[in-house]
């Protein structure tokens, strides 16, 4: 059965807030001119090879690509008072 989570869309390829976190890190590292890139995110993320990492960044632009456009709502968040400083 596949995953439904937004993170991925590959079910043998779960990723973790951790992960997500060093995915993002290393993509601001490694820019798109950085060679053998998804090698080097993929070390910084650790147990992702260099095609999962790719792939997870095709699904990040697209989902981007789908927010900017409109095609998915931006969530209307009310405030709990919680978080007030």
């Amino acid at each position: 059965m596949a995953s439904s989570r937004m993170t991925s869309r590959d079910s043998n390829s779960y990723w973790t807030p951790k992960q997500n976190k060093l995915f993002e890190k290393a993509l601001a590292v490694h820019d798109k001119d950085t060679p053998d890139r998804w090698q080097k995110v993929a070390a910084a993320v650790g147990e992702k090879s260099a095609e999962e990492v790719r792939r997870h960044y095709e699904i990040l632009v697209t989902d981007l690509m789908y927010i900017e456009s409109g095609q998915i709502p931006i969530p209307n968040y009310k405030s709990t008072g919680s978080n007030r400083r």
